[in-house]
């Protein structure tokens, strides 16, 4: 409003550019007028100020609560048990100090180190082959995604209308499950091969692998997987063995994200299974398969940045709490 009166506009034009009344910026231009910018700040108000222990807020929301039967606090919890104990607050306050310290009772992330004893020669292996592939080879990764339900509603989806989200009914009936074998190019991000079997054993594994195997005949196949028992059985080290062209390459334990088929997954379960109706088993697999057609015609490679020693640096174990297990 000042700096709008200074530019010659009358109060009227101000306060209609401001969203304000006349009398408001009359108001507003006589208190800079005796004050100067000293006198734009908030007058002294009347009453009591408020007195909160913010650190009691802190200090308390950062213990678990006592005896009270429940993982985690509420605003409302938490509000109830600090006025009980002679420190009044509300539970708005106790909202707003938990806004201002950053504080998310609510929230729960998950964590996972990997003790793997090989865990930075796996990592520089993996990483290495994603960042510079050796020439004139082929480098895929593989893994399973097992369990995939064939779930069917109890009623046929409503479709999307405006405004009126799709919908569906919360029961459903199971029709059995299968596990999907994917294979994914590094070099160009298609699908090479897929296979969906009942189960995920050595033997589905290894008939897998050599679907892999024929699908880049006459070259070197640098194949990375997770530590599955399936993948290191003796069934496969024996076939391996007379094929040499084809190196497997292991994540280190508990770090099955280094495989990019992975990324594969999370796309196919978000765009065609976790939303999908299937009336059975084939039906489902028919549904994945015309999924993959489709995704191999606009599949794009996916990009890795982080170098080995950035992946390394970001897993190494630090100290997140002193709590003794």
């Amino acid at each position: 409003m000042m700096l709008l009166a200074a530019e010659g506009l009358s109060n009227t034009e101000i306060g209609r550019r401001v969203g304000m009344t006349r009398q408001t910026v009359i108001a507003w231009r006589a208190r800079y007028q005796a004050g100067g910018m000293d006198a734009l700040a908030d007058l002294p108000r009347s009453g009591r100020p408020p007195v909160i222990d913010e650190t009691a807020v802190v200090v308390t929301t950062l213990n678990p609560p006592p005896e009270l039967g429940v993982t985690h606090w509420s605003s409302r919890l938490l509000a109830d048990h600090l006025t009980s104990a002679g420190t009044p607050v509300s539970y708005a306050e106790v909202a707003r100090i938990w806004r201002d310290w950053g504080l998310q009772p609510h929230r729960v992330t998950s964590f996972k180190f990997s003790t793997d004893p090989a865990l930075a020669a796996k990592v520089r292996d993996v990483v290495g082959l994603y960042l510079d592939p050796p020439a004139n080879a082929v480098v895929v990764c593989i893994d399973e995604k097992s369990q995939i339900q064939a779930l069917d509603r109890t009623a046929p989806l409503l479709p999307m209308r405006l405004g009126i989200p799709e919908a569906r009914t919360h029961d459903y009936l199971r029709h059995g499950t299968t596990t999907l074998f994917a294979a994914l190019e590094v070099a160009t991000g298609r699908i090479t091969a897929d296979a969906c079997y009942p189960r995920h054993r050595n033997g589905e594994f290894l008939a897998f692998l050599k679907q892999v195997a024929k699908a880049h005949p006459r070259v070197k196949l640098h194949v990375v997987c997770d530590n599955y028992a399936a993948h290191n059985h003796p069934n496969v080290k024996t076939w391996l063995a007379k094929h040499p062209r084809i190196t497997l390459h292991f994540t280190p334990t508990g770090a099955s994200w280094l495989n990019m088929v992975e990324v594969f997954f999370g796309i196919i379960t978000r765009q065609a299974i976790r939303r999908g109706t299937f009336t059975s088993v084939p039906d489902l697999i028919g549904a994945i398969r015309i999924f993959i057609d489709a995704y191999n015609d606009r599949c794009k490679p996916f990009t890795w940045t982080k170098t080995a020693d950035q992946v390394l640096a970001k897993a190494n174990r630090q100290t997140t709490s002193n709590t003794r297990h």
